[in-house]
């Protein structure tokens, strides 16, 4: 569930990997969102727009965009659709904007837990994400102990 199968060289579209009421499944991120959605909403944007926007920027906009008439809900809408054509997960614009509409946080909370279930440590950040990544990954020549010798 959730992953993206392969038919004839392409790719058909997956389902979110937990059901849009499914808060209960994260506690934490579901009280973080509760009380403070734009910290929800800046580590799910910079992740999703893949480090170039950063998470207090993002989190900036959605409460600014708090003070406007659907403002919010046409970020969130925004950035379900470019997380759900990223993955290609099922689904449609119209969808992706009545979602956030009738139960913002649910939205947002679905959408931390889909990139949390894709192997993201959503706090990190999308940086911390790409270093903890490359851990593993050595860089340049290996360091001889005492030199070369014949």
């Amino acid at each position: 569930m959730g992953r993206v199968t392969e038919i004839k060289g392409k790719p058909q579209e997956g389902e979110w990997s937990t059901g849009f009421c499914d808060c209960c499944a994260d506690c934490s991120s579901c009280c973080m969102t509760c009380w403070c959605p734009c910290v929800t909403f800046g580590r799910v944007a910079e992740i999703v727009d893949q480090g170039s926007s950063s998470c207090c920027a993002a989190g900036v906009a959605y409460m600014l965009s708090l003070f406007t008439v659907c403002g919010s809900v046409f970020l969130s809408c925004k950035y379900r659709t470019k997380m759900r054509k990223q993955y290609n997960i099922k689904g449609s614009e119209c969808g992706d904007f009545l979602k956030p509409f009738f139960c913002e946080r649910c939205a947002l909370t679905q959408a931390y837990r889909e990139l949390t279930k894709r192997g993201f440590d959503v706090p990190l950040g999308w940086q911390g994400n790409v270093d903890r990544h490359n851990a593993g990954v050595g860089m340049g020549a290996p360091v001889v102990q005492g030199g070369m010798m014949r």
